[in-house]
């Protein structure tokens, strides 16, 4: 393996990594927006409210993404394998 090869799995991990974080942090950047825009109009200035919400958008994001992140990450380590192995042999 040289230092090309590690360099380049280095990249991929680093491209899943970032795919992979997107989805649950759009879901918590929108609803913490649309919580903060309703804070603005309404004058109600509750410091817990922000938080209840973007929770339940980040579980929502990983119920409706887990699987779909799930086979990428197990595609990634699968991949990620079978580069190594003609280095263990």
């Amino acid at each position: 393996m040289t230092e090309r090869d590690v360099m380049e799995i280095g990249r991929q991990m680093l491209f899943v990594t970032l795919k992979l974080s997107l989805p649950v942090l759009l879901f918590g950047l929108v609803t913490g927006v649309a919580v903060s825009l309703f804070q603005a109009v309404t004058q109600i200035q509750e410091f817990t409210l922000t938080f209840v919400p973007k929770l339940l958008a980040i579980v929502t994001a990983l119920a409706i993404f887990g699987p779909w992140m799930i086979s990428t990450m197990t595609q990634f380590f699968i991949n990620t394998y079978h580069h190594m192995s003609p280095v263990t042999h």
